[in-house]
């Protein structure tokens, strides 16, 4: 499957500079009667409006080329990277729908149902009824989900609320885009990969919430390093990263240290390098994985939560919104 797609996963978003760009006219619009509670200002992992009383719906879609050869994996992994979205917002899922592109005349149809399959079992997984959708024929097959949310107007997990003397914590192991770079390039299968993409957020939303943490976002396609700018930009604060406490997937150096790096990756690593101040010790590896361009990755809360390890924290604002190391 990979071999039909020129990028794989959230590596192939438009990158992080380029789509701030692009938005720059949007920021700030609202064309309904609702109060637009997050929109596209600090670019938050999904949009929200009051309902009614505390109620806010939450609205994203997303969807990619394929990330691994296997198309029931590919569904399931596109399916939990578009709910996640929700999750990082602190909501939970009412009701998705399937995106597709199929590149009809070149792949059977049967490997779509395969796809299909696959976004249907992690939205069983997720409780999340998956009805209906859209299709084009496309040259090159992509998949995801356009997911609708409910949440607390009042307790959404949002970039702007960052506070100093906070800790950072991180819920998923970075290395998933080095490690999907070798199997496309390779056709190596790597099981740990696998498990943390197709592995639901919804714990880790509620373990946020539970804590009263208010400021989080799951860590996709601009890597750790891109999210966590972003984090500190909106909230006014400085973030500060501990290189050493970041949590790594087998196998994620080795295959750095091959050169199995994404572009999507080291234009993350370009954006963000004139904002950030490096120690002594972090060597080019360690950046690129540090900008790794992940796939359902794991959320970043700003605040402690079970089980999930403290790599930094938030501090009041420097002339740098990141330090590493």
């Amino acid at each position: 499957m990979t071999q039909y797609a020129h990028g794989g996963g959230c590596a192939c978003k438009i990158p992080p500079g380029e789509l701030e760009q692009a938005v720059a006219g949007l920021v700030g619009a609202n064309f309904g009667e609702r109060e637009l509670l997050v929109g596209l200002d600090d670019g938050d992992d999904a949009a929200a409006v009051r309902l009614e009383g505390d109620a806010a719906i939450i609205a994203t879609t997303d969807f990619f080329t394929p990330v691994v050869d296997d198309p029931y994996d590919w569904g399931r992994i596109a399916a939990a990277n578009a709910l996640s979205d929700v999750y990082a917002m602190g909501g939970r899922p009412l009701l998705a729908v399937n995106l597709v592109g199929w590149p009809r005349e070149t792949l059977p149809l049967e490997l779509l149902t395969e796809v299909l399959r696959g976004g249907a079992d992690i939205a069983r997984e997720a409780a999340c009824p998956l009805a209906g959708g859209h299709s084009i024929d496309d040259p090159e097959p992509k998949y995801g989900l356009a997911v609708t949310g409910l949440g607390s107007a009042d307790q959404l997990l949002r970039l702007d609320a960052g506070r100093p003397g906070t800790p950072l914590s991180l819920t998923k192991p970075l290395g998933v885009g080095v490690l999907n770079t070798r199997h496309k390039a390779t056709g190596q299968r790597f099981a740990q990969a696998i498990a943390t993409m197709t592995t639901l957020n919804a714990d880790a939303a509620e373990q946020a919430l539970l804590a009263g943490c208010r400021c989080a976002t799951d860590v996709t396609g601009f890597g750790l390093l891109g999210h966590l700018y972003k984090m500190a930009r909106a909230s006014g604060v400085t973030a500060c990263l501990d290189p050493k406490a970041v949590p790594y997937l087998d196998d994620a150096r080795k295959a750095a240290l091959d050169g199995y790096v994404s572009g999507g990756t080291r234009r993350n690593l370009d954006w963000v390098a004139p904002h950030t101040r490096w120690g002594s010790r972090v060597d080019e590896v360690e950046m690129l994985l540090l900008a790794d361009a992940q796939t359902s990755g794991g959320l970043l809360v700003a605040g402690e939560i079970p089980g999930a390890p403290v790599i930094g924290e938030l501090i009041e604002a420097t002339d740098t919104p990141l330090v590493v190391g």
